[in-house]
């Protein structure tokens, strides 16, 4: 059972973070059991795990929803990630263990890989950005920081904020994750917090840029 559950959460989440499931989409277990291949027993459990990360909505009597964010809502994402992930970030540079930052820069390889591909490989770029914050994320070795995160993180799925990335500003996040990893392999707290503020500022204007005209 719990093989199955961990396998339609994963199908679910791919479909959000691919933008099959939209922001505000109605599903149900019905559909997606279909499109999974599960039956619904597992598929409504991961309904529900979704749904604790914020990641859908369910409503009484209505059902369950892909969480759908306005404007406001956005700001206040990227207020508290910008916060919490350059605390991490910090706390990484004096943790971080060597066999981590040989991962963290093998990643920063792949990103730089698929970016420059015509056209971007956005569902790659996707897994990849997202296994690098994770990593950074554990690196912070602060176990209830990285509860927190998680969410926030879980967040992007929806947002789906690379998909509306120019190229020069998907080489421009790929470029931020290199200096990331410079700056933790210098072991140097301030200036591994300085990257990730960076980071984040500048994805919150590129994603602004795109969608804000269309926030409901």
């Amino acid at each position: 059972m719990a093989k199955a559950v961990d396998k339609a959460y994963q199908l679910i989440r791919d479909g959000i973070m691919t933008g099959r499931y939209k922001q505000g989409a109605h599903i149900t277990a019905q559909e997606l059991a279909e499109d999974s291949g599960l039956s619904r027993t597992p598929v409504r459990e991961a309904m529900r795990r979704l749904h604790s990360e914020g990641v859908i909505q369910i409503i009484p009597n209505r059902g369950a929803f892909v969480a759908s964010w306005g404007e406001e809502d956005i700001g206040q994402y990227f207020e508290l990630a910008t916060v919490l992930e350059s605390f991490a970030a910090e706390l990484a540079a004096s943790r971080i263990t060597d066999k981590e930052l040989v991962e963290l820069s093998q990643l920063v390889d792949e990103m730089n890989r698929l970016v420059e591909l015509s056209p971007p490989r956005m569902d790659e770029i996707h897994q990849v950005n997202d296994q690098f914050h994770k990593k950074i994320m554990a690196a912070s070795g602060n176990s209830r920081l990285e509860h927190y995160l998680q969410s926030m993180i879980e967040a992007q799925l929806v947002l789906g904020t690379l998909r509306e990335y120019s190229p020069e500003e998907l080489k421009r996040s790929a470029l931020q994750h290199g200096e990331l990893v410079a700056a933790l392999e210098a072991r140097d707290a301030t200036w591994a917090r300085s990257v990730m503020t960076t980071h984040l500022l500048s994805a919150r204007h590129a994603f602004m840029r795109t969608l804000g005209p269309h926030l409901g």
